[in-house]
């Protein structure tokens, strides 16, 4: 490798790493917000006096002066990896996603089939957490982090199985250039699956039934404390932002828009956070799904859906092929 390529190479990750470390934060501040206005909340406004624009940073500071506990009976090993198994996937994923012509790390011709494989591995860390905690509630969560993934990792492959036939690639980029808006149409009921099961996989309300405070007080998360707490935070608010990235490089046509294609990651940002609001605004307008509810969404609507998405598609590739 010539020390030009190195140095471009070092850029865009570099560029990649101010991105996982920035998105999620914003992210996380416009859950604040948005929640305090739809449910007139007073708190999140107080903190740094003007509109609590500090209230992300009053929370970093609550977390790094807390204690780390770990449970007498657990593994301490595996309880101490588990939020790096949840939180480096999503960094990892992000090399791959484009929010630009040439804004992308690295443009894989295999890029759904990556995205798609490490984006499960995430979900682990979960699992890891309520298995290595030595808690029951844990592991009850963990155990629920597993069904949701058996659950819905079916419907979200096929839900992106189905835009890589109609782009007839997996890369990434070339899906973005084979997009069209009446995709818009045609690919909707793949595009509703795979944000629905994206949600699932991220255990995001109405999907959160693995922390379900009600019921198992936080779920995998229970027994955790400060900084490690935080890191399964910041995994949560990343998996956000790969999602509605995904979500809009698949279906929405990524960086392709009114803007001219030099100002198209602003164009592919901007689709970003739209997403990521009706993820807040789901997590504020729905009550959470009961365990049997949400077997029956993923089986019964949601893998049909897809299948018959998946047929759609491939009807339409034979008949135009």
């Amino acid at each position: 490798m010539t020390l030009p390529t190195a140095v471009e190479v070092a850029l865009r990750l570099v560029a990649v790493l101010a991105a996982f470390l920035l998105l999620p934060l914003l992210v996380g501040q416009l859950e604040h917000k948005a929640m305090a206005h739809m449910q007139a909340r007073l708190g999140p406004m107080y903190a740094g006096a003007f509109h609590g624009w500090a209230q992300l940073v009053a929370d970093g500071v609550k977390f790094a002066q807390k204690e780390f506990v770990v449970p007498a009976r657990a593994d301490r090993s595996i309880f101490s990896l588990a939020p790096a198994i949840a939180l480096i996937p999503y960094l990892v994923v992000l090399i791959v996603v484009p929010i630009g012509p040439d804004w992308v790390a690295l443009d894989l011709d295999i890029g759904l089939f990556f995205v798609l494989a490490v984006m499960s591995v995430s979900v682990l860390g979960s699992l890891v957490a309520g298995w290595a905690s030595a808690n029951k509630y844990s592991l009850l969560g963990g155990m629920r982090v597993a069904a949701q993934l058996m659950a819905y990792e079916l419907p979200l492959v096929l839900a992106a199985a189905s835009v890589a036939m109609a782009a007839g690639t997996l890369s990434l980029s070339g899906i973005v250039e084979a997009w069209s808006p009446w995709w818009l149409l045609w690919q909707s009921g793949a595009a509703v699956v795979f944000f629905l099961a994206g949600l699932a996989e991220l255990a995001r309300p109405p999907f959160d039934m693995p922390v379900a405070d009600s019921e198992i007080i936080f779920g995998p998360f229970t027994e955790y404390t400060g900084l490690r707490f935080a890191l399964f935070l910041l995994a949560e608010y990343a998996g956000i932002v790969v999602l509605c990235a995904l979500t809009a490089v698949l279906f929405l046509g990524g960086w392709r828009g009114p803007m001219p294609e030099q100002l198209g990651w602003l164009w592919t940002l901007a689709k970003v956070f739209l997403l990521a609001f009706v993820v807040i605004w789901v997590r504020v307008s729905n009550p959470r799904l009961r365990e049997d509810q949400l077997q029956r969404l993923a089986w019964q609507v949601l893998v049909p859906l897809a299948l018959v998405q998946l047929a759609v598609t491939g009807v339409w590739r034979v008949v135009a092929g």
